[in-house]
């Protein structure tokens, strides 16, 4: 078939989203069918073979206006879309989702004619086409998560302004069919989006095993990790910075975000809590497999998240053959299994249950059996998915909880195709939710779920 994966933003150092669309491409490509991938900048980097259509901006977002008016061609400024996206954002507004969805929506005509492509696979929608949408959580999360940070009426309004949530829910009521990543996050669709539980699929993300393992021979540098975006507040990096302050001297934690602002959230809490000395912030970009022996030199990883829909950094540590301490929250139960299992689960946003629940996976490990750091045993399930057969006793990993199969989200295109030839469903392009990374198990499963739609004209769509 010929697929067309759109991504408003193609970037491989973040987000995800980039690293999502050239994989997912790859294993497309590799099942046999034309991928062409349209992407706003910065551009992913793409197999040979892979077609690449940008839809260009002028990425003013997020820079300071002289950097901006520096950079930028004159003439440029005052093309409507960019001048639109200069305007909004100055508000704290962030436009770049809907403004591809409108330069898609005025280049789709052309593409379409040249192409004709059988599958539109993204978080858009093209007239005519139904869309299957993977949608990963509400973005109502992350304001509440802020709200809950600063419920300051400036910062309310801030941030109502910066989500495009109003966007996402009307977006999600007109798909075809929904899947997402989680029980957690089916839930919260329904309470967010009005949407029964009934009509949201579930298939798990996963991660690849092969890429994600035990680094031989690194040497232990730290006893904590946090991986992810600190400035992000559902992801919890104060509970843990507060949990710090409450555990030995001697306990050690290592921070990786390759965007800790100068001021931010981080420095300031650091600062606060007097723990400097204990805390390694690493902030530059890594490549993926300094991140992956980046796992091998900690005795734990800790994701505090307030929410998360599925849990990359917990279930990448898990396959790193890392124990985790992860809060209750979310998907992360479902990801690290029942308490004990490859971890321990403490009560969200309690850092004196986060420091308990460290201190008890610490002492496990420093008096644990042969078996400690050793990873687990990995059991093929659902293309390169594995899970893991081990407890944490033996301090050992697994990769991810059990996964569904490829044909629940066949079985949710084929099902959208027939609705929609039924109903002759027709819509204009309009943006949903922002994407995020997804495993090499998942796309596999994407594309053998597409397989086994065989000719049939479907959109599917999704954001991990």
């Amino acid at each position: 078939m010929r697929i067309a994966l759109l991504t408003y933003r193609g970037n491989m150092y973040c987000g995800g989203q980039g690293i999502y669309a050239a994989y997912l491409a790859r294993e497309w490509q590799r099942a046999g069918h034309e991928v062409h991938v349209i992407a706003g900048p910065p551009l992913p980097s793409l197999d040979p073979g892979i077609a690449l259509h940008e839809i260009p901006n002028a990425n003013v977002f997020g820079f300071p206006m002289p950097e901006v008016l520096r950079k930028t061609p004159v003439r440029r400024l005052f093309d409507p879309l960019t001048f639109w996206e200069l305007g909004v954002s100055r508000l704290g507004v962030f436009p770049e989702m809907q403004t591809f969805g409108a330069r898609l929506f005025l280049r789709w005509p052309e593409l379409m004619r040249k192409h004709r492509f059988d599958v539109v696979f993204d978080n858009q929608q093209a007239t005519g086409v139904p869309v299957v949408s993977v949608i990963h959580h509400p973005l109502h999360l992350d304001r509440e998560a802020d709200f809950a940070i600063d419920p300051s009426f400036v910062k309310r309004v801030r941030r109502t302004l910066y989500f495009p949530l109003l966007m996402q829910q009307q977006v999600a009521k007109r798909l075809a069919r929904i899947v997402t990543v989680s029980e957690a996050s089916r839930r919260e669709i329904q309470r967010c989006f009005g949407i029964p539980e009934k009509e949201v699929r579930v298939v798990y993300n996963g991660t690849d095993a092969d890429l994600f393992a035990p680094t031989p021979g690194q040497r232990i540098e730290t006893d904590l990790l946090f991986v992810g975006r600190t400035e992000d507040r559902k992801k919890g990096i104060g509970t843990l910075l507060q949990a710090m302050a409450l555990l030995p001297e001697s306990i050690t934690l290592k921070i990786i975000d390759g965007r800790i602002p100068d001021h931010g959230l981080v420095p300031r809490l650091v600062e606060k809590y007097g723990i400097g000395h204990r805390v390694v912030l690493e902030r530059r970009w890594l490549e993926l497999p300094e991140l992956i022996a980046q796992y091998s030199t900690a005795r734990a990883a800790v994701v505090p998240s307030h929410f998360e829909g599925f849990g990359f950094p917990a279930s990448e540590a898990m396959s790193c053959g890392v124990p985790v301490v992860a809060s209750d929250a979310g998907a992360l139960p479902e990801v690290i299994g029942p308490d004990g299992h490859a971890g321990r689960l403490f009560a969200s946003r309690d850092p004196q249950a986060l420091a308990t629940a460290i201190a008890e996976l610490l002492a496990l490990r420093a008096n644990g059996s042969q078996r400690a750091g050793a990873r687990a045993e990995r059991v093929p399930l659902v293309g390169r998915r594995r899970t893991a057969r081990g407890s944490l006793r033996g301090s050992a990993a697994c990769c991810s909880p059990s996964i569904s199969s490829s044909s629940g989200l066949a079985r949710a295109i084929v099902s959208s195709t027939s609705a929609a030839a039924r109903d002759g469903t027709a819509s204009a392009l309009s943006s949903a939710a922002p994407a995020w990374s997804v495993s090499t198990s998942t796309w596999r499963r994407c594309a053998r779920a597409t397989d086994r739609c065989g000719h049939a004209r479907a959109s599917c769509s999704a954001r991990a």
